[in-house]
This record gives structure tokens, sequence and C-alpha cells, in this order.
């Protein structure tokens, strides 16, 4: 079993995770130090969800995977195990964070969905190698599932739920924080609807999420639902990730264009101009100023 150590000083040492307030001393990490440095989004949710919110943890994933997402989360039963699956199931990539040694799995029903994760993806933890896998750990590792990403998607969490945990170390370190909705019987996302209304963002689809994600302040006027595909979808129909030589162009610097500016110009679906922004801001190419009007960054060139 290959295994790196990485500290801060570290090439390949994630930034995401050196800015925030308890940054970890090390990382140990099996598969591909590659994918700490890709835009992410963490999906949680309940170890004992229902059917319904496999699905949608299942299907959420794979969709922001698909536009070039890496998707976050811990390996744990239920809605974890789903997002994972959800992504590998899309050709995307997953980072799976452990409260445990990388090469201690838990659960152990879940060693052949690490297997798969670390061949394209990776598993990370703080701990050392051999550490067992103690509730105090997994406390802990929120923070990192929520430090290595730009916002986390709560799905389905009841008012106890460590999903909780994860969005108020979201909140604590600047990151948005999202919420499926659910229904309100046995109390299955009670926690979730509370978020909401302490302000957490209500998302159904991947569009709604790279929406939160760029701040667009407009929408595609086809997008309700089942009268558009969701962006995932329109970027595979159009041959892969087109569209961001044409964003950048729309960029006027001398009057920086709104999110409906930006579609008006490039003549673009706006599920499109949705997911090329989300990911020239990802990745420090696109800046959102005053007025949610987006400018190039200077500096920056498209890669």
């Amino acid at each position: 079993m290959d295994l790196t150590c990485l500290d801060p000083a570290s090439p390949g040492f994630p930034l995401s995770l050196a800015d925030i307030p308890d940054p970890p001393r090390q990382l140990w990490l099996r598969g591909q130090v590659s994918a700490l440095a890709r835009p992410a989004v963490a999906i949680v949710g309940s170890r004992r969800a229902s059917p319904g919110s496999l699905e949608i943890a299942r299907r959420l994933a794979a969709d922001l995977a698909r536009i070039g997402l890496t998707i976050v989360s811990g390996l744990a039963r239920g809605c974890d195990g789903a997002a994972h699956q959800g992504a590998l199931d899309a050709g995307g990539v997953t980072v799976a964070v452990l409260g445990s040694g990388v090469d201690v799995i838990y659960p152990p029903e879940h060693v052949p969905l690490a297997e798969a994760i670390a061949g394209t993806g990776a598993i990370i933890s703080e701990l050392p190698p051999g550490s067992p896998p103690l509730p105090n750990h997994f406390r802990l590792r929120n923070r990192l599932i929520s430090g290595l990403s730009r916002g986390v998607v709560v799905i389905e969490a009841n008012d106890r739920s460590g999903s909780l945990i994860t969005a108020g170390c979201a909140l604590a370190q600047g990151r948005e924080v999202m919420v499926v909705p659910g229904t309100v019987l046995a109390g299955r996302n009670r926690g979730g609807h509370q978020l909401i209304r302490d302000g957490a963002a209500l998302v159904e689809t991947a569009e709604d999420v790279l929406a939160v994600l760029v701040g667009a302040v407009g929408a595609d006027p086809r997008a309700s639902v089942g009268s558009a595909p969701l962006a995932s979808e329109s970027l595979a129909a159009e041959g892969g990730a087109p569209g961001a030589s044409a964003v950048l162009a729309a960029l006027d610097p001398s009057d920086p264009p709104d999110f409906d500016g930006v579609v008006r110009v490039t003549g673009l679906p706006g599920s499109t101009v949705l997911a090329r922004l989300a990911e020239l801001e990802l990745e420090g190419a696109v800046t959102r100023v005053a007025g949610g009007r987006f400018v190039r960054s200077s500096g920056k060139v498209l890669t």
C-alpha cells in the first residue's frame, strides 16, 4: 500500500486547508495528490438515509462531477457512500476524508469503494496510519471535509446529525452551506431545515449548487422543472466543456456584465454559462464584483 505524507510546506498540500482556523499539521494520503488541487464541493448526510435521499446524493454528485468538480465526503454509510459512488459512476474524481488512518477503512464494507476512490481520487486523513475509527476522530475530520471544499451540501440531516457539525465548520471557514430539503415526517430533515431557516441556501440540482458558488443573479428562463436539462446534461450534449473562451471574451473590463449580460453576449444556454463561470471563478480566472458582475482576474489566463 503506497502512502504519501504531506505537510503544509509540501508540494500538493491543499491551499484550501492552509487558511482554516485549525489546519492539519500533516495529511496522509492514498491515491492521487493531484485530486486535492481541483475545485471541490462536499456532499454529506445521514448514515441511515432513506432510499430517496441516497438517490439524491448519488445523482447530485454525478452531475457535479461531470462538470469537473471534485466530490468530497467522509466514506460513511448512507449519503457519504452514495455521493462517492455517484462521482465514480460519472467518471469523476472524489476525495474521502477518514476518521481513522488511511489504511483503516471504516465501515469495512466500504473497502472496495475506497479502492475505487484511490484509483482516480484520494483517501486522506490527518491521523497516522493504524489509527482506529474513534468518535472524536470523526468530529475532527469534519472540518477537513468542509475545508477542502468551496461549499457543503447537506442531505437528510436530523437535529443531531454529524452533518450539522460539518455545516458549522463550513460557516466558520467562510464556505457556502447548502441544503436539499426533504419530508417533514419522522424528523429526518429537521436539522437541515433549521440550517435553511438560519440562512443556508436551498438547493435541488447541480445548477442550484453552481448558482450558489458563483453567486449568479439570474437564471436560465428554461430551467423550470421538467423543461430544461441540468448543466451536466447540457455539457454532455455539447461535447465536453465548451464556452469558457466565449465567457471570458464577454467580460468587458470597461463595463463588467452580470450573469444575464454574459448569457446575452455569448448566446450560450444559461446552464452552460453557470458552469463556465463556476469553473473559472474557482480557478481564479474570474472574480465576482459588486452588483453581481464578473471581471477577468488580473494576471490569470485560460489554461
